[in-house]
């Protein structure tokens, strides 16, 4: 049975100043919360519906009902079970390989499909500037889909970290250079910006080179593309001359 004290503690992980309070998070889902479970991250209370979980101990897992699943859960439709792990540290990331950035990104399931995105092509670095939603926000976490256990995402100053790189500074923007004419390094900081805003003037005068997806519609009409669509092109272009190493 969840307790009182327990059900205000998990609900209150929905916010970002309780779980920076407790260290803690919440992810939800079987697949979610097996992939998290098999990765690095540390369990701290399983609560299922399911008796699946057979690697988890004992002491670390509580069997709940569904109507208790739904007192703790952020879902409409709750998913068998909710599982609390422990923030790791954040870990450096590397001046070498490619580095997705974001400036200001604040739509949860925007940073999720770029954390899969990421994942998918093999980018193992996500900055994000500190206005960014946060990465253990249920709705990424939920978005990620277990990749969020193969992506180090790390937050910080992004105008400051940009100016400290020795590695080049790539930004979409719409007068941009044709991404598909343009000479891609394997080595880079590939810089997206806020949904409705783009990259801010102060992260701007760091990028060193401007690229932009061309529209090919009659009218051109459409005012820009949705952050996550567009990092899916533009990783892949990036990706492209490099794809057979």
């Amino acid at each position: 049975m969840v307790s009182k004290n327990q059900i205000k503690t998990i609900t209150g992980l929905q916010q970002k100043k309780y779980r920076k309070q407790h260290k803690l998070f919440f992810a939800e889902g079987i697949k979610v919360v097996q992939e998290l479970l098999n990765s690095n991250f540390e369990l701290h209370q399983l609560f299922t519906t399911q008796d699946i979980f057979k690697a988890v101990p004992d002491s670390k897992t509580e069997f709940i009902t569904e109507a208790e699943l739904k007192k703790i859960s952020a879902l409409a439709t709750p998913n068998a079970c909710v599982a609390i792990f422990v923030m790791p540290e954040e870990k450096t990331v590397p001046d070498s390989g490619l580095i997705v950035a974001l400036d200001d990104v604040r739509d949860p399931g925007n940073l999720g499909t770029i954390i899969r995105l990421c994942d998918w092509f093999g980018i193992s670095h996500l900055v994000c500037s500190e206005q960014c939603v946060d990465v253990y926000n249920p709705k990424v976490v939920q978005a990620t889909m277990g990749s969020l256990t193969r992506v180090n995402v790390v937050y910080t100053g992004l105008d400051e970290y940009l100016q400290k790189t020795a590695l080049p500074v790539f930004g979409t923007f719409m007068d941009g250079e044709n991404i598909y004419s343009e000479s891609l390094p394997e080595n880079g900081i590939i810089v997206m910006g806020n949904e409705a805003n783009g990259i801010s003037q102060a992260v701007e005068n760091r990028v060193g080179h401007k690229i932009a997806i061309p529209r090919f519609g009659d009218l051109q009409q459409t005012e820009s593309l949705n952050v996550a669509t567009a990092a899916a092109i533009i990783l892949s272009e990036f990706r492209r001359d490099f794809s057979g190493k």
